[in-house]
């Protein structure tokens, strides 16, 4: 579906949607518990939270749906077929996440999804699970997985994606040993990692964290029994509130409730970057309000992007509304996303009229303003969201196409969008 979006301002109060990363987390251990749980789950859920559960419910989990949440039934063996298929549709959580933890309850499975996903690597964390017990009938989806994953020592490394790492702390409670995780190299999006462990040890799971030459090293308690605490919550979204408090900085003062000061979520990073760029913030425990600067300006900035790769299209379009040059480096990962988000980003910012130019890691962006146009959502949430915010400010409207792309994190965005006063209509030819 293509929209056109007509520049306004968007002005007042919302509140934020569930945390993907919390939800995500929080689903596998429940269903990894050894006790049923209740998890006050927002509907409409996201496509890739869809996908967990699917693919959790082919592992012999059952998800009934309550009024304000869902309820939890452990995996079950006896529930799965003798070779479950777990689609993981387009969410490359749910793969890298579930593989390593479906081997630790299933015998065999198969793995399958759409989308860029089948492109998205997944060699280092296979080639782990090789030397512990899985055997891969290909390097990637579609693909069966035959054989237990084993406890022991693992060796990974930390700079291409913290889910590889995530995923198997989640797994290896689950299997007959202890385990050792030693990293080879640099990890980038250390908070989430920290979000799984933290989640972990509220269900019970023994993990300690040491370090050898200045990497991190994780001990990992075999044989464990999890249990859910009581009571279970999801955290709200940072990654889809930056894109709400982006716009309060770019249009009038936005406050998005449900954002908690002390949550392990990196992109709560976005209030501090926003203040760089001379925005008005004011933070409490559980909201946020942001507002332009007072005097009607915004600055450059410069982010490094290693631990909050997902805000690096919003803050472009922030940076692309500032005086002066911004810097976005250390992005080489966004190169891996849902599309190349490093190049899709500096083509969404010309094709709208702005001044980028993209390197290998790294985006350079003169603040000005844009003129409108049409901008390609790319198959990609955040490219789509962010086309968004950029439309409120362009000179001309902004037709955004593929916009059902949202569904992916955040379903009801352009209902929120509205209910902030934003003008949205379908477009059929572009």
């Amino acid at each position: 579906m293509n929209l056109t979006l007509t520049p306004t301002m968007l002005q007042g109060n919302i509140t934020a949607i569930n945390s993907k990363s919390d939800a995500h987390r929080k689903l596998i251990c429940a269903a990894c518990a050894q006790s049923a749980s209740f998890l006050p789950l927002q509907k409409p859920y996201c496509a890739d939270i869809i996908a967990t559960m699917q693919c959790l419910t082919a592992l012999g989990a059952q998800f009934t749906e309550q009024e304000h949440g869902v309820q939890i039934t452990p995996i079950d063996p006896s529930r799965q077929s003798a070779s479950p298929v777990l689609d993981c549709l387009e969410s490359g959580s749910t793969l890298r996440f579930l593989m390593p933890v479906a081997m630790a309850f299933s015998p065999c499975a198969r793995f399958i999804g759409s989308g860029r996903l089948p492109q998205r690597p997944i060699g280092a964390l296979t080639d782990v699970m090789s030397a512990h017990g899985v055997q891969f009938s290909a390097p990637a989806l579609p693909m069966t997985a035959k054989g237990s994953l084993h406890g022991g020592e693992y060796a990974l490394a930390g700079n291409v994606t913290s889910q590889y790492l995530s995923g198997l702390l989640m797994a290896l409670p689950h299997t007959g040993e202890d385990s050792t995780i030693r990293l080879t190299k640099p990890l980038e999006s250390a908070a989430y990692v920290a979000l799984t462990c933290k989640v972990l040890r509220e269900f019970g799971a023994e993990i300690t964290e040491t370090a050898e030459h200045d990497l991190p090293v994780f001990h990992i308690k075999g044989k464990c029994r999890l249990q859910p605490p009581a009571p279970l919550y999801v955290d709200g979204d940072w990654s889809n509130a930056a894109f709400f408090l982006v716009a309060g900085a770019l249009c009038a003062p936005i406050t998005v409730h449900g954002v908690y000061a002390d949550s392990t979520q990196g992109d709560k990073t976005i209030c501090d970057i926003l203040r760089m760029a001379g925005a008005d913030v004011t933070q409490s425990a559980d909201r946020v309000t942001v507002a332009p600067p007072e005097n009607g300006t915004l600055q450059a900035f410069s982010a490094d992007m290693r631990e909050i790769p997902d805000l690096l299209p919003v803050l472009s379009v922030l940076a692309a509304f500032a005086e002066g040059e911004t810097h976005l480096h250390h992005a080489a990962r966004l190169r891996l996303k849902e599309c190349d988000r490093l190049r899709e980003t500096a083509r969404l910012l010309r094709a709208l009229g702005g001044n980028v130019e993209e390197s290998e890691d790294a985006l350079r962006i003169t603040g000005g303003t844009l003129r409108g146009g049409v901008a390609d959502g790319c198959n990609d949430h955040r490219m789509v969201m962010s086309a968004a915010m950029a439309a409120l400010r362009c000179e001309n409207p902004v037709t955004i196409l593929g916009t059902e792309a949202v569904n992916k994190s955040y379903p009801a965005f352009f209902e929120d969008y509205q209910r902030l006063g934003g003008q949205v209509r379908p477009t059929e030819e572009v």
